[in-house]
């Protein structure tokens, strides 16, 4: 039978909820995809955590929260410790938006669900793999191969290859087949036939009609507001479709000689540019042409200005200006805020460049039409004052007093214990090496940064007893062991406390690697004692709102030619409205494939290969005769055999018991007439197309004859015939011909 495949939705089918699938290939797990959204509800999670145990290998297609937010909780939570699949933009900007996330909502909440170490240690256990690089897995998933391919709509986006005993399992959401300024479109060559196509509905009854001169169009508008005197919000993600949006502006304002403001405001900003900045081989064909010929990166913006604090914009001059801010739900981060303050005033604008998430302020007011007036909830971070401060700093304090408490008493008892009998508390020079009676900061000082107690020390002022023993320096029996190298090391005597230590120096950079916003910095080592204060509030929504499809997807009408043009043997539909879903399922069963399916939540649907594929092993005796002739980048040959089974019971092909029977000649090849007439030209032989037939010389025909228009391409039943009469020319030319073949 063919390779086994089962595809269960873990999140995000018949709604527009984030992306998490597990495809089951012979047993081996993949998630693809483990996405969350801005409310960040743990309850979506559910059924990801009820298998998270199970998962061999996570493979992430895109660097938004929809497709990688919950990573760093699952990992967390769920014992996710499957190693992660991405290409080097999925893996780096993932981690900035996941910082802008989590920093957003900090400022104005006690988000508690993952923190900054947490992303971090999410993030580490990712390989980064290049477009088109076959990655072979090993042990569980032995004979399975990924590869990233190119998907277009964010950078580093990507269509994922799954191969196993030559059957493909393609995952293709969210793509895009237009090229875009920043981006190359999907490359539907790669992925024709496959055993499986695993796609979404997201944009199955979006029918854009397409404009050449959209993006002149969407500088008109902000050029109107600002030239009345009003302000253009922009609320756009950390890291993804806000890269194409600083491209068309930065044209923009350079053909239109404008000087209005530009502002990109998030947390990460100027990291998420400089690493943008160093990209350029995973942008577009154009992008990267005009590097090799100017030397003048794409990325070097000169209009806009990076802000990663909203005291940096509040500083900025007054006037009409643009604010590109995240997040794009409206739900959190700096879009939310200025939207509170600008919303009253008819001069200003929000525009929208993508469809808010389901439940979000910025889809409730996308809607048609919009409200006149919403509820939001403004909060802020504040330092406690007077009696606050005064009751956390004696909560502190106690807090401080009991772990010091604790640890003396646990430090005593280990001392009591290693001393043991060796310490005769009746020997009148025996000095309680515990010193019970000091305070831990005494303690400490005396034992030492080590904290390792008394040893090899001097009491000044030591005063003997009252006896006959003469003084004598105290001695204390050294318990410490060793090896040849010296004194064992106590890796816990070096452990930097916690409360010690300097949270930023964890996340100096944005990253594992660099530096840090300077706000973002700010934030983190912020450690004065703060709360949260919120108020709710009505805002009156008299600015101007506008919706423009700059979301970097194909279209409905495009989905359903490139799925014809794939002709996948089955497919299955993910993420999109239930309407959506149900569209384009019943349109592909007409025109696509007889074998289309949608899953529910939790569903698993068994999609495993109609086809009868036989595993075979090629005997070692039968090999050692087979002569291979090179044709391209592969080696062929002909093969006599017949079938049998090796001592472990697997089928394999053996060597003929008689000798076979000579075969007729097969010639291996593709011939193009166009390219064969060039060739003969070059040979000195006259030639022409005579109808679709190739003239050559004065008596000799060649032309191709047979179905070529079979499904799916390839040459079907052609063949090539030479006609003529026996003459020279005759055999020449088919030598000529013979030569553009390999004969077995």
């Amino acid at each position: 039978m063919g390779t086994s495949v089962q595809v269960t939705p873990l999140c995000g089918v018949y709604n527009e909820n984030p992306l998490s699938y597990l495809v089951s290939i012979d047993g081996f797990n993949f998630l693809i995809d483990c996405g969350w959204n801005d409310h960040f509800d743990p309850s979506l999670l559910q059924p990801l955590s009820r298998v998270a145990s199970t998962v061999d290998a996570v493979l992430l297609s895109h660097s938004d929260t929809l497709h990688l937010g919950a990573l760093p909780y699952a990992m967390k939570q769920f014992g996710l410790s499957a190693p992660v699949y991405s290409t080097e933009p999925v893996y780096r900007l993932g981690l900035l938006t996941m910082y802008d996330q989590y920093l957003s909502r900090k400022q104005v909440s006690e988000f508690d669900l993952f923190t900054l170490d947490d992303i971090d240690s999410a993030f580490q256990s990712i390989t980064r793999l290049t477009y088109s690089q076959n990655h072979h897995l090993s042990g569980k998933g032995e004979g399975i191969v990924i590869a990233p391919h190119v998907a277009g709509h964010l950078l580093g986006g990507t269509v994922w290859k799954i191969t196993k005993d030559g059957e493909d399992v393609i995952y293709a959401v969210d793509f895009n087949h237009r090229k875009e300024r920043h981006l190359n479109g999907i490359v539907r060559g790669s992925f024709v036939r496959p055993a499986v196509l695993i796609t979404d509905a997201f944009n199955a009854l979006n029918n854009q009609t397409y404009k050449r001169h959209q993006d002149k169009e969407f500088g008109d508008i902000i050029k109107e507001t600002l030239r009345a005197g009003g302000n253009v919000l922009l609320p756009v993600d950390t890291a993804g479709r806000v890269l194409e949006l600083l491209l068309i502006m930065e044209s923009y304002w350079a053909d239109e000689s404008l000087s209005y403001p530009i502002f990109f405001l998030t947390y990460v900003a100027s990291s998420t540019i400089d690493y943008v900045k160093s990209f350029l081989e995973w942008m577009s064909d154009s992008i990267t042409k005009s590097f090799e010929l100017t030397r003048e990166n794409a990325f070097l913006l000169k209009h806009v200005t990076l802000l990663v604090n909203k005291t940096e914009l509040d500083k900025a001059a007054d006037g009409p200006k643009v604010v590109l801010a995240s997040m794009a739900s409206l739900e959190a981060g700096f879009s939310h805020d200025i939207f509170v303050e600008w919303a009253a005033d008819p001069k200003n604008r929000v525009l929208f460049t993508e469809r808010g998430q389901f439940g979000t302020l910025a889809r409730m007011l996308q809607a048609d039409p919009p409200p006149k007036a919403v509820k939001v909830t403004m909060s802020k971070r504040v330092p406690l004052v007077g009696e606050e401060l005064i009751a956390y700093e004696e909560e502190q304090n106690r807090i401080k007093k009991e772990e010091a408490l604790k640890a003396s008493l646990i430090k005593e008892e280990e001392l009591k214990a290693s001393h043991g009998n060796e310490n005769n508390m009746s020997d009148p020079m025996v000095i309680d090496a515990s010193n019970s009676h000091a305070s831990p900061e005494d303690k400490m000082t005396m034992a030492g940064p080590r904290g390792g107690g008394f040893r090899d020390i001097l009491i000044d002022g030591f005063v003997p007893p009252s006896s006959s023993v003469a003084p004598m320096f105290p001695f204390y029996e050294n318990t410490s062991e060793w090896d040849d190298f010296g004194e064992i090391i106590n890796p816990d005597d070096y452990v930097i406390k916690d409360e010690d230590m300097d949270h930023a120096a964890m996340h100096v950079g944005g990253d594992m690697d660099g530096n840090f916003d300077e706000g973002s910095a700010s934030l983190i080592l912020d450690t004065k004692p703060s709360k949260v204060v919120s108020n709710e509030l009505t805002v009156q929504v008299r600015c101007s709102l506008k919706y423009m499809d700059f979301e970097g997807r194909s279209d409905g009408r495009s989905i359903k030619s490139i799925l014809s043009q794939i002709a996948p043997l089955k497919l299955v539909l993910v993420h999109g409205s239930a309407e959506a879903t149900e569209h384009l399922k019943h349109h592909c069963l007409n025109s696509v494939c007889p074998h289309v399916y949608a899953p529910q939540i939790e569903e698993t649907t068994d999609v495993t290969s109609d086809l009868c594929a036989y595993k075979v092993q090629l005997s070692e005796k039968l090999m050692s005769n087979v002569l291979f002739k090179k044709l391209g980048d592969y080696e062929i040959a002909w093969v006599d055999a017949e079938v049998g089974k090796t001592d472990g019971g697997m089928l394999s092909l053996l060597p003929l018991p008689t000798s076979a029977p000579p075969h007729k000649s097969v010639l291996v090849g593709d011939l193009k007439l166009p390219d064969f007439k060039q060739f003969l030209s070059s040979k000195g032989i006259q030639v022409e197309f005579s109808g679709k037939a190739l003239r050559c010389g004065e008596y000799v025909t060649i032309r191709k004859v047979g179905d070529a228009s079979q499904k799916g391409g390839g040459s079907g039943t052609q063949q090539i015939v030479i006609e003529g009469p026996l003459c020279e020319d005759y055999y020449r030319i088919r030598e000529f011909l013979y030569s553009q073949f390999n004969l077995l």
